[in-house]
């Protein structure tokens, strides 16, 4: 009899893991400040926000000079219908997502935005082919913390933790993971880095999408496909 693999489900982050969602979601982000009569930040000072929930990081960023949730409305007129397809896949991930799924890995969406976007973007870019189910967030923010959804997906899905792998760009992931003792391979092309990924307690760390289902294989036992034994 051959016994199943300890971990047969990857837990996958969308923003800077799948997709880099930069223009879109920055530029929404300043284009919200400027409806509340604020002066954003440049560009390139704001890749902090993406991963994290925007509702909290509107909260950060406002402090008292500002209704997050006013922020938050002003974001999504646009995002809602523009800014969510501004974004494009990372080289090789299609291939990662195709090799994972020729190992009988199951594949499911944990990301931290709004699974109403979540779904679209995955058509849009020809990904929800690769995923058993997708999971994200509530508008209003019932899994903005991201061991919420995790539990969620656990449970609805009947996986044990100690079946599952997190995929994923930033310490939110780890950490989210990591409460429930559920290992995290770090992708080192998003946004957190090297050393955000180490300090959260990333289990590993993959230089690029290809690098993912051995790292997977070698974390869950699993068999690596053919193709991903290729050279």
């Amino acid at each position: 009899m051959t016994m199943p693999d300890r971990r047969s489900a990857l837990l996958i982050d969308l923003d800077g893991t799948l997709t880099d969602p930069f223009e879109g979601i920055v530029g929404c982000f300043r284009m919200a400040l400027e409806a509340l009569g604020r002066t954003p930040p440049p560009a390139a000072e704001l890749t902090w926000i993406i991963g994290p929930p925007l509702r909290g990081c509107f909260a950060e960023f406002l402090g008292a000079q500002g209704d997050p949730e006013e922020a938050l409305k002003a974001y999504r007129s646009r995002y809602a219908t523009v800014g969510l397809f501004e974004a494009v896949v990372y080289d090789g991930v299609d291939e990662a997502l195709a090799d994972l799924r020729a190992s009988v890995v199951r594949l499911f969406l944990c990301t931290a935005k709004p699974i109403v976007y979540a779904e679209r973007i995955l058509r849009h870019f020809n990904l929800d082919r690769h995923f058993e189910a997708a999971y994200g967030d509530e508008l209003g923010g019932r899994f903005q913390d991201k061991a919420d959804l995790v539990a969620h997906i656990l449970e609805t899905e009947g996986l044990e933790a100690a079946e599952c792998c997190m995929w994923g760009d930033r310490r939110h992931d780890v950490l989210a993971a990591s409460r429930h003792a559920i290992p995290t391979i770090g992708a080192l092309w998003g946004y957190g880095g090297a050393d955000e990924l180490r300090a959260a307690g990333a289990a590993v760390l993959c230089a690029s999408p290809s690098e993912v289902p051995a790292a997977f294989c070698a974390l869950s036992g699993a068999r690596p496909s053919r193709r991903a034994l290729a050279p």
